[in-house]
């Protein structure tokens, strides 16, 4: 019997050592379990913006016609290269070649109009110079009617003289008389043929200023001709619609026999793009972004093509227009691309990441940090323990420099369990660290990133005790 109570009392000393070592909680200290820890390291920090565009060519061109016609010729399609100055469609030109015809010969006959009028010009300019050359020759009939009459004045004052002397006859003194008739008769037919020539010079003046007047009206209508031609000329070219850059035709808007209207706007009639080895990317960037992006900065993105591939471009400009969409407020911003292989599509979708900020070897601390705060009443246990009160955190947070950055706050484990607030001044952040420019933190100093979860284990969380529960094992 003795041999039976020495192994029942074993077996309850030893049931209750495992009940024991089964049932005891285990864990350390509940500062240790009450919250999980990260921790202040050192790295780089790619600070980034992200968002979405569009590729589109750095130029394009809507070819359109200025004329209205039926298309009869499509030299062009889709992805087809042209040239400068290449014919891509011609339209119906017969009317207008008519048209030139008919131009080509009012030209013609314009043109003889003006030698007409120069012909009469050359006639009217020689007729004023026979008619100048006979006024000379009657002045000079009138001189020497002159000069005869002043002759025969004389013969008649000798005569007179002679007769009174009785030396002279009578019919010698009669001669004379009659010859000076006749001399003063002369003068004034000369004089009288003198002023038709002036009247005759005159009028011939008047036929040459108008025949000259009759040139310039004709060399006006050449001119008008020649412009009416021209236009028509102008019309009949713009029958051939062609591409006004070097480019590849990205997209076709017309179909052989279709009419183009262009009364009242030019129609499009191919989308040229004038070079695909560059492009561009028009990317929505939101106004909380849009303060950190400056031209010259490094962008990476994908497209859903080559999903396993990443393109490089960088930021050309953002424009100053803003987009407003269910009052959300965005920024285009142009990114330029080098496309050399030509992979990159007009139209595709691009997922940017925009790198705005580059840091190597800085102190960081997960966001998880930051983001964290303590419930009021651990805050307020915790306070008293490191004599912080928050209107002494806020203080300390204004006498930081506004130069040195956002401020912000971290919180560690005090040494009665309690959290201890840390104020930082911060940097750069890539989504997922931040950079710590100033604060009293050193590398490798465990942080709180968030508290444990009531009943969880170590990993998941702990019990509001701050202990893990074990389960029993059973045998």
């Amino acid at each position: 019997m003795r041999r039976v109570w020495v192994w029942l009392i074993g077996i309850v000393l030893v049931a209750g050592a495992l009940g024991f070592v089964l049932w005891k909680p285990t864990g350390s200290s509940a500062s240790d379990q009450a919250y999980r820890l990260g921790v202040v390291d050192r790295g780089s920090i790619t600070a980034s913006v992200r968002a979405t565009g569009t590729l589109n060519p750095v130029t394009t061109v809507l070819v359109g016609s200025q004329l209205s016609g039926q298309v009869v010729e499509i030299l062009a399609d889709y992805n087809t290269p042209v040239k400068e100055g290449q014919v891509v469609a011609r339209l119906y030109a017969e009317q207008i070649k008519s048209r030139r015809d008919a131009a080509l010969a009012d030209l013609a006959q314009a043109r003889a109009d003006l030698d007409t009028k120069r012909a009469q010009i050359d006639k009217a300019q020689s007729a004023l110079q026979r008619s100048e050359a006979q006024a000379n020759d009657l002045a000079a009939q009138r001189d020497r009617a002159r000069a005869q009459l002043t002759e025969a004045q004389r013969n008649l004052d000798r005569q007179r003289e002679l007769t009174t002397r009785a030396v002279g006859t009578q019919t010698a003194l009669e001669q004379a008389g009659t010859q000076l008739d006749v001399q003063k008769a002369n003068l004034t037919s000369a004089e009288a043929q003198i002023a038709s020539n002036q009247a005759e010079t005159e009028g011939l003046k008047a036929d040459l200023a108008l025949a000259q007047a009759n040139l310039k009206s004709a060399e006006a209508m050449i001119l008008q001709r020649q412009a009416k031609l021209k236009d028509i000329e102008i019309d009949l070219a713009r029958t051939d619609i062609k591409s006004p850059v070097d480019g590849v035709v990205i997209q076709r808007d017309i179909e052989l026999g279709q009419t183009v209207a262009a009364s009242l706007s030019a129609p499009t009639l191919f989308t040229i793009a004038q070079d695909l080895r560059e492009i561009d990317i028009y990317a929505n960037i939101d106004e909380a972004d849009v303060g950190r992006l400056k031209d010259g900065q490094k962008v990476t993105f994908t497209v859903n093509a080559y999903p396993n591939r990443a393109f490089e471009g960088v930021v050309r400009m953002v424009r100053l227009s803003a987009q407003t969409v269910q009052n959300v407020v965005t920024y285009t911003a142009v990114i330029g691309v080098e496309n050399q292989d030509q992979a990159l599509l007009p139209g595709m979708t691009a997922n940017l990441q925009i790198v705005t900020d580059e840091r190597e070897d800085v102190l960081r601390v997960p966001n998880a940090a930051l983001r964290y705060r303590p419930p009021v009443s651990v805050a307020s246990s915790g306070g008293a323990q490191d004599g912080q009160p928050r209107r002494r955190e806020r203080a300390q947070d204004a006498q930081m420099q506004p130069d040195e950055g956002m401020s912000g706050r971290i919180y560690r484990v005090g040494q009665d369990g309690a959290p201890q607030a840390v104020h930082v001044r911060l940097g750069a952040t890539d989504g997922s660290y931040t950079e710590i420019l100033r604060g009293d933190v050193q590398e490798g100093a465990a942080v709180i990133v968030g508290a444990q979860r009531a009943g969880a284990s170590d990993d998941a969380g702990a019990s509001p005790t701050g202990r893990r529960a074990r389960p029993p094992r059973m045998f």
